[in-house]
């Protein structure tokens, strides 16, 4: 999906099941963040005298959870945001089920970039540039996977790659804020 987005569309589009990407894709790349938050924030941290080894596995624990949760409401908000905006705005026929198949794919990127900066922090600054890659991979499967002509599609993928991008972050952003307030 990363290297050639239009061929990775192509092969989804003849999937008979539109939601076999969930069990298949979307639910081990979620695994696959959170484990490595999990094992950055060990990695991070194992020489920090100020944590307990209980406070360390509690932090390390509290982190992957706020991915997860992310990641997993995050995904089902933006379908759902997506279908809806599709059918209102665009006044084009999204069903639920193509537009998780678009959102599950598309946030290849967010999970790839997760991934890497969960082990190591300082690609920080790479995840705020390469995040925006999303736009062509949405592009992608708006035209191939949604058939979307070329005048709705461009709206159409600038406002679903923000929904895409924003629904995981504000979902971590409210966890860890709540999490800091009831511990």
């Amino acid at each position: 999906m990363i290297s050639s987005p239009a061929k990775a569309w192509e092969e989804i589009s003849l999937e008979e099941d539109k939601r076999m990407g969930l069990g298949a894709f979307v639910y081990p790349m979620i695994g696959l963040c959170g484990l490595s938050v999990f094992a950055g924030v060990f990695i991070y941290n194992i020489g920090n005298d100020d944590l307990t080894s209980n406070q360390l596995f509690q932090l390390a624990m509290t982190k992957c959870c706020a991915v997860f949760v992310a990641f997993f409401a995050g995904y089902f908000l933006a379908a759902k945001a997506i279908s809806k905006m599709a059918t209102s705005i665009f006044h084009f026929d999204c069903d639920m089920r193509q537009a998780e198949q678009l959102v599950g794919y598309s946030m290849v990127v967010p999970f790839v970039l997760k991934i890497m900066v969960g082990v190591v922090p300082a690609f920080f600054i790479l995840k705020l540039i390469f995040q925006f890659y999303i736009i062509y991979v949405v592009w992608e499967g708006a035209k191939i996977l949604l058939k979307m002509d070329e005048n709705k599609s461009t709206g159409f993928t600038v406002l679903a790659s923000l929904i895409i991008l924003f629904c995981p972050f504000i979902i971590e952003f409210i966890f860890n804020k709540l999490t800091y307030l009831l511990n």
